[in-house]
């Protein structure tokens, strides 16, 4: 299976619903499920080669669903930028696992997150209360933690809605990988696959766009823009220490609830999950096993071999 499928689940907000999109490999009938979810600014076509990986040590008995978080990819966007948050996300999880229950009943629940989609799986995994048809058995947590530094909330902070438009997809990915050069080595191939996903062209985001948001901006014929809504970057900007401190608090609290087997890996570099946050998940909650990437930052995009291969064995060993 060389590519996914696309799917939707409709999803409810305040605002009269959105619908939010998800690709789906391997066994749509298999009752083993891993649920991967992206970054801030990316979508899940960034885990085509994490979930070929799964489909195959599988043995083809897997469902990995990997969604794009609504306001990304072919998700849509919400009416008020306001409500880009966890808590949204994280009640859109629990309707698309709902969905894929209802199809096929869930067995084994499995979770990949990074970054952003870390933090939605601390509430997924560690609140209670919550209607999974499954408790998760196995969480990775890639390059986050209850405390995120605000250090790379202001760099992220910086450019997130605000890269305009791209004579090219080349030109795309090579104004991307200025800014993501913390996610560690690529090739060039490595990076147009994660780059292709990243962007739409003009005229058919200027469509949509003018349908979401009234902030979206007009473009000009045969220009690229990056696949996501600008305004996911409001609350981000929002931000002020006090609410950081507060997120944390409560973040902590559901990390030190989950009862899942954890894996957190890390960016030895990065500036978003410190070495002193990282060592004390090993120490409370899940106590998580901690695997450490030389030479990355923020966040591994588990396309290297080796990054992939620490997933795959902690799911299947």
């Amino acid at each position: 299976m060389t590519e996914p499928t696309l799917h939707d689940v409709a999803c409810n907000d305040a605002q009269g619903g959105h619908r939010m999109a998800y690709w789906q490999w391997g066994d749509a009938h298999s009752a083993h499920v891993v649920v991967c979810v992206h970054g801030l600014t990316r979508q899940g076509r960034d885990f085509d080669v994490l979930a070929q990986a799964i489909v195959a040590r599988a043995g083809g008995d897997v469902r990995v669903v990997c969604p794009d978080v609504v306001g990304r990819g072919r998700s849509d966007w919400l009416r008020d930028p306001a409500f880009y948050q966890v808590p949204v996300y994280a009640a859109d999880m629990v309707t698309l696992i709902a969905q894929l229950h209802g199809e096929h009943p869930i067995g084994t629940l499995d979770y990949v997150g990074t970054s952003m989609g870390g933090l939605i799986g601390f509430v997924l995994a560690g609140h209670k209360e919550l209607p999974l048809p499954r408790p998760i058995r196995r969480f990775v947590a890639n390059d986050v933690g209850p405390t995120v530094e605000p250090a790379a909330i202001q760099r992220i902070g910086a450019y997130v809605g605000k890269s305009g438009q791209f004579s090219s997809v080349q030109a795309a990915a090579d104004a991307m990988w200025a800014l993501s050069t913390t996610f560690g080595p690529h090739t060039p191939e490595q990076w147009g696959a994660l780059s292709q996903h990243m962007v739409v062209p003009a005229s058919e985001r200027s469509a949509d766009g003018a349908a979401k948001t009234a902030s979206a901006s007009p473009v000009g014929e045969g220009a690229w823009v990056l696949h996501y809504d600008p305004a996911i970057g409001v609350p981000l900007r929002a931000i002020t220490p006090e609410i950081a401190a507060q997120g944390g608090a409560v973040m902590w609290s559901l990390y030190d609830a989950i009862e899942a087997r954890t894996l957190l890996t890390r960016g030895a570099v990065s500036d978003l999950l410190s070495p002193e946050t990282a060592a004390a998940m090993t120490q409370r909650g899940p106590r998580a096993t901690l695997v450490e990437f030389e030479g990355v930052g923020h966040a591994p995009t588990f396309v290297d071999p080796a990054q992939v291969a620490v997933v795959t064995n902690f799911l299947f060993d």
